[in-house]
């Protein structure tokens, strides 16, 4: 495989978003703000996060939210040093309430492959737990698992 560094093409935009969302699936916020450039900028939802002390605090707060945590990515769209991708996550808070969130992002990456822009817009769903779609153990989704284009999302 190419280097996972811009320009990208189809096969290394499409590896790079895996990697990404086997980052997030990890739930390990200082391993994920690795990715990030140190002077990163984000907007996620309504709030503004800048560098990666920041990720790691806005990630671990995240993760404090939503319990038992299982992502899924696709790509979109590329072009020279930008990908678009779609993503749905599930997620239950400490009450035991599910949801499903559904969102696109843009992301922007330097010379070296390290992200320096995102741009995150999430609408949350309530679901219930019988409804829930990705449950295969807490971690990385296996490489079988359908993807969100396969589950109609």
């Amino acid at each position: 495989m190419a280097a996972l560094i811009p320009p990208f093409t189809e096969e290394t935009a499409t590896a790079k978003v895996r990697m990404a969302e086997d980052g997030w699936n990890s739930r390990n916020p200082e391993k994920v703000s690795l990715v990030y450039t140190p002077d990163s900028q984000w907007r996620n939802r309504a709030e503004f996060i800048h560098g990666r002390p920041e990720i790691v605090a806005f990630l671990t707060r995240k993760w404090a939210k939503e319990l038992d945590y299982r992502l899924i990515k696709e790509l979109w769209a590329y072009a020279g040093n930008r990908i678009a991708v779609r993503f749905a996550y599930e997620w239950h808070d400490d009450s035991g309430n599910w949801f499903r969130s559904y969102g696109n992002e843009n992301w922007e990456f330097n010379a070296e492959g390290l992200m320096q822009r995102r741009f995150a817009c999430i609408n949350d769903l309530p679901i219930k737990a019988a409804d829930r779609k990705f449950h295969w153990p807490l971690g990385r989704r296996p490489d079988d698992h359908a993807s969100l284009s396969d589950l109609g999302l």
